[in-house]
């Protein structure tokens, strides 16, 4: 980051260094820490609320909102958090809704660096109805962003320091947004040397994987659109995603399966990775928890198929709490050393060469 930018965020009392400084004082002890930076371009507040039943044409009378932090670069940055590490969140920031925003990643202790804009980020709205459990989930599209702006977000990418081991670019692009947005962080990563992790979809995903990366996290149905074949089979499924990892455009390549696991594919290995059984109360952030498991235990040093078993872990740690309260720490490890001591009973999971 530069001078300038150092000075004008210190003015507006926000944090410029904390995670960084940090690890650059514990290299400086002889202690290895690789650093994870979360990038969001269309970051959001989450408000969740609940009612006994959802009708049409009435006033329904919610019981008292809960708001957090939301988005997708956000929600990693924050599941990441809960699971015991640290990343610093980059992210476009403008007009109530971003001071908002501030103030609840402070309150988590959330590393951030806030890039200001003219419009305000949107708000998302999660409305449980209490009488079926069925939740209702209702995203808005977020600001109009500048040429100026968007190419902003990406300076102060360019100028983090020391570089991020890994960066994961995550989450949907608000208007005034290009298509080829994370084709160019694909880009700056690749120049910097560092690891980048898109969750993403659509043509801003294969616009990235264009440029080559070193991991994405797709469902199936992300998957079957990025691919654009209607393939149902798993082993169908399989064949396609070899023939991705084997094109050089990702290295890793993770499809989430829901509640049947995830499908970790390289070059040479595909292993259906199967999840604990766990009781569903909510499935939002379930994708983001899995994805912040999984770059944690990278950065910590673990192998990939041990970060991917922590993943899922997290993922389905994640299902079992209320709302938009993403993984706890002590339910992902749990059930992480469960999938780990019953392999040995049960099958962990399906491998093949």
């Amino acid at each position: 980051m530069s001078k300038d930018n150092d000075a004008r965020f210190i003015k507006a009392g926000l944090p410029t260094g904390g995670y960084f400084g940090e690890n650059v004082r514990a290299k400086e002890r002889g202690v290895s820490m690789k650093t994870i930076v979360t990038f969001t371009m269309n970051p959001a507040i989450d408000k969740s609320s609940s009612v006994d039943h959802v009708i049409a044409e009435r006033k329904l009378y919610c019981k008292a909102p809960y708001y957090e932090p939301g988005g997708g670069g956000v929600n990693v940055a924050r599941a990441i958090k809960k699971l015991g590490g640290e990343s610093l969140l980059l992210y476009p920031a403008g007009g109530l809704t971003g001071y908002r925003l501030k103030d609840l990643l402070e309150r988590e202790e959330i590393s951030h660096r806030p890039v200001p804009i003219e419009g305000m980020i949107r708000e998302s709205l999660v409305v449980l109805e209490e009488s079926t459990g069925q939740q209702f989930r209702f995203g808005m599209p977020g600001p109009a962003l500048s040429n100026e702006e968007w190419e902003r977000c990406l300076d102060e990418l360019s100028t983090i320091s020391p570089r991020p081991d890994y960066l994961v670019a995550s989450g949907s692009l608000p208007p005034g947004v290009p298509s080829d947005f994370y084709a160019r962080v694909a880009r700056t990563g690749e120049e910097k040397g560092t690891k980048v992790i898109i969750d993403a979809s659509g043509d801003a995903l294969n616009r990235a994987l264009q440029e080559g990366v070193y991991l994405i996290k797709p469902n199936v149905r992300e998957f079957r659109d990025l691919i654009g074949k209607d393939i149902k089979e798993e082993s169908q499924i399989k064949i396609e995603a070899r023939k991705m990892v084997k094109s050089g455009r990702c290295e890793v390549l993770i499809i989430s399966l829901g509640s049947a696991g995830a499908l970790m594919v390289l070059e040479d290995v595909i292993e259906h990775i199967l999840p604990p059984t766990v009781p569903i109360v909510s499935k939002v952030g379930a994708g983001d928890s899995m994805v912040a498991g999984i770059v944690l235990s990278l950065a910590q040093g673990k192998t990939l198929r041990d970060s991917v078993l922590f993943g899922v872990a997290a993922g389905a740690a994640a299902v079992m709490t209320p709302g938009t309260e993403l993984c706890r720490r002590e339910d992902a490890e749990r059930l992480y050393e469960k999938m780990v001591s019953e392999a040995g009973s049960f099958p962990l999971s399906e491998s093949e060469g």
